[in-house]
């Protein structure tokens, strides 16, 4: 069975088309009898490419994104079992990593157990192995954002959120995403933002005191997905300045490396997903008036609406950063300690960058709409103050 599938990978994934799609396919799903165990070969082996994947530098959710934008979702469904079945190898995994989980119980069964949730046939469930598997092995390497499964190092601890603090967080993100009035989305956004901005300063105290955990900061990637890539990046751009992190953009593979210490890039992840989901639901409002006013250019304003929102959302976060950082000036130099460690390991890690062209709003009117949102979406403590045109 193994000479099997070493025939049908050696055709199918080092030529470029689909014959040898179609060749390694049909060698795999011709006999009935056999299937059960190419698909057991087929798990092992998927098994090793997702793990020189990550040796690369990938994580499963970059790859899984990266799945679902090439491929379609048996790919990515295919995808989560060989990231669960790697997975199962080590007793803990690092932060973030997967929830994927084997579902199909024992390895001999998974060809069959594959074929009843997909409710297909052989030929094209080998066909959907054999294209993801093309995939994972034409990943170039790219810059690591933590440990491996297994490394050593993932048993370093790092300061978190604390639970209770980071479920009041989450609650107040989720009622600011689900009211319709403006004022009460930006209370419990204030809220939610002096929470994070408290915690980072008390973590950067005891961190000067040397009474904190571990103290290096790390990365995280979260995605930048079409459509309105460029100012999502923007908005992921403000949301990690404004909580001590820095955020690399990755175009080419729709993701941002976020840098900072654990506790803000949590505090992040947090933000930008609310804000994001705020801005979001203000632009379909917003549009929806537009259009009953007769107005059919929808791509452009919303393309000016998100970019508005991410440009003034910026300068609003970092106002309000400015504003935290300054009620207590003592604690200034501990901060700033904060931030060359950060800065350091964002060069160390990103030696070359390059600016971004991004594309103009060329509309108008999506860009009152979108500033008016952002002014709305207030995410910072203390008084309110109007911000420059």
């Amino acid at each position: 069975m193994r000479d099997i599938v070493d025939r049908a990978c050696e055709a199918a994934l080092y030529a470029d088309g689909d014959s040898g799609l179609d060749t390694g396919a049909s060698l795999l799903a011709a006999d009935t009898a056999r299937w059960s165990g190419a698909a057991r070969e087929l798990l092992v082996r998927g098994e090793g490419y997702v793990r020189q994947a990550w040796e690369r530098g990938w994580r499963p959710a970059d790859v899984v994104r990266l799945v679902r934008r090439d491929l379609d979702e048996t790919h990515v469904r295919i995808t989560g079992d060989l990231v669960a079945a790697e997975a199962r190898r080590y007793a803990r995994l690092p932060e973030r990593w997967t929830d994927a989980e084997v579902w199909w119980g024992d390895d001999a069964g998974y060809g069959d157990a594959l074929a009843a949730r997909e409710r297909t046939d052989r030929f094209s469930l080998a066909t959907s192995v054999l294209e993801v598997f093309r995939l994972l092995i034409r990943l170039p390497s790219i810059e690591p954002v933590g440990p491996l499964p297994g490394d050593p190092t993932d048993a370093l601890e790092h300061a978190h959120i604390e639970p209770r603090m980071l479920g009041r967080i989450r609650a107040l993100l989720a009622k600011a995403e689900a009211t319709n009035f403006p004022e009460e989305a930006e209370a419990l956004s204030a809220k939610a933002q002096e929470l994070m901005a408290r915690h980072t300063v008390d973590e950067a105290l005891l961190a000067a005191r040397g009474a904190g955990p571990d103290g290096r900061p790390g990365a995280c990637r979260i995605g930048v997905e079409p459509p309105y890539e460029e100012a999502k990046a923007v908005l992921l751009d403000a949301v990690s300045t404004a909580n001590r992190c820095r955020a690399v953009w990755n175009s080419g593979f729709e993701f941002s490396t976020v840098v900072g210490f654990e506790s803000d890039l949590e505090a992040v992840e947090l933000l930008y997903t609310s804000l994001l989901v705020q801005g979001t639901a203000a632009m379909t409002r917003a549009e929806a008036a537009q259009r009953s006013g007769g107005r059919k250019r929808t791509k452009t304003f919303r393309q000016s609406f998100l970019l508005a929102y991410a440009s003034r959302l910026g300068r609003r976060l970092a106002e309000t950063a400015e504003h935290t950082a300054s009620e207590v000036p003592d604690n200034l130099p501990a901060l700033v300690a904060r931030d060359v460690a950060v800065s350091s390991r964002a060069e160390e890690m990103f030696p070359r960058t390059t600016t971004t062209r991004l594309r103009g709003a060329t509309d108008l009117a999506g860009w009152e709409d979108g500033t008016a949102a952002a002014d709305r979406a207030r995410v910072g403590g203390g008084e309110r103050r109007s911000l420059p045109g």
